[in-house]
């Protein structure tokens, strides 16, 4: 089988028969279709069988992209960036495999080792600054305040935040069901002080948009469709940057801070690390293990309180 070709039915594969969202399928293509230009160009080919592709070419192209490779805007590639190429051509290589084609095994393409990744969360006095950085005189400002308490609250991905209606949003509950990452649906909890917020921002809307967060800047036109007037994951972004300088909070942070600030919350009032992952939607728990400030923190605790050399 060729290289297009197969690429083209692994895209449609995860599209029809593993439903990934189109975000992942696009992402899988960007990265695949990179591959693709890569091995024709160094074999100068119009297509290439992916049943000649071996390990020995997976590490020129690792060593392309970790050499010579630049991005037109960022410039060198992260090794994690480069890591997602090697993640797409594994899922790639599976689906070969599972049409029983006698390609390169998905274990020979080894992911690079990445150093720990340094989390960004806000201590319990930057939360409190950021939150009251807030002018709630206006309803747009009872809107940011809204959309902080719920991020700090739920630990969303700003872009489940964005996508979420009013109607899903059940107040009498304190929760509600989001979609998140590969389809998988899980359950949100709203804390008293962001259902306080939420119901005083939803008593302030008069209009018929069934967005949970609207933007009031732009065209005004009572006519706008829902999702012209649905608040971006851009314009969350630069509304969280906005506070943190209002704040003085020097680090630059986004939204994700507020979902690390979420697990460490937790993590530091005592939850486990399990349940935390399933608040957060991750589907290992060595993802959730990125918290390792705050569980280092309390093995030190458990240590000093119940080790015999202490007493």
């Amino acid at each position: 089988m060729g290289i297009k070709e197969g690429i083209l039915r692994f895209l449609e594969y995860s599209e029809l028969d593993r439903n990934l969202s189109l975000k992942t399928v696009k992402m899988y293509g960007y990265y695949l279709q990179f591959f693709q230009s890569w091995v024709l160009a160094q074999t100068n080919l119009q297509d290439y069988d992916v049943e000649k592709i071996d390990e020995n070419m997976i590490r020129n192209f690792r060593l392309y992209l970790s050499h010579s490779y630049k991005n037109p805007f960022k410039g060198n590639l992260k090794r994690q960036t480069q890591n997602y190429f090697l993640v797409a051509l594994r899922s790639f290589f599976r689906y070969l495999v599972k049409q029983k084609l006698p390609v390169l095994s998905p274990d020979m393409i080894e992911l690079g080792k990445l150093r720990d990744r340094n989390i960004k969360f806000l201590s319990e006095n930057d939360l409190e600054r950021l939150f009251r950085s807030v002018d709630t005189t206006d309803e747009p400002g009872v809107r940011d305040r809204t959309i902080l308490e719920v991020l700090f609250s739920t630990g969303l991905r700003v872009s489940e935040l964005a996508a979420l209606n009013r109607e899903k949003v059940n107040l009498d509950a304190g929760e509600f069901g989001v979609l998140g990452k590969g389809g998988k649906m899980r359950v949100v909890f709203i804390s008293q002080k962001a259902k306080e917020w939420l119901t005083k921002y939803l008593s302030m809307r008069k209009d018929p948009y069934a967005s949970l967060f609207i933007r009031y800047s732009g065209p005004s036109d009572d006519n706008l469709t829902d999702q012209k007037r649905r608040l971006s994951v851009r314009s969350i972004e630069r509304m969280v940057d906005k506070y943190r300088k209002k704040s003085g909070i020097l680090d630059k942070i986004g939204p994700h801070a507020l979902r690390h600030s979420f697990a460490t919350d937790l993590l530091s009032h005592g939850a486990d690390l399990r349940s935390v992952q399933e608040m957060l939607g991750h589907k290992n728990i060595a993802t959730t293990q990125i918290y390792t400030h705050v569980t280092n923190a309390r093995l030190r605790e458990v240590h000093e309180k119940y080790h015999s050399g202490n007493k």
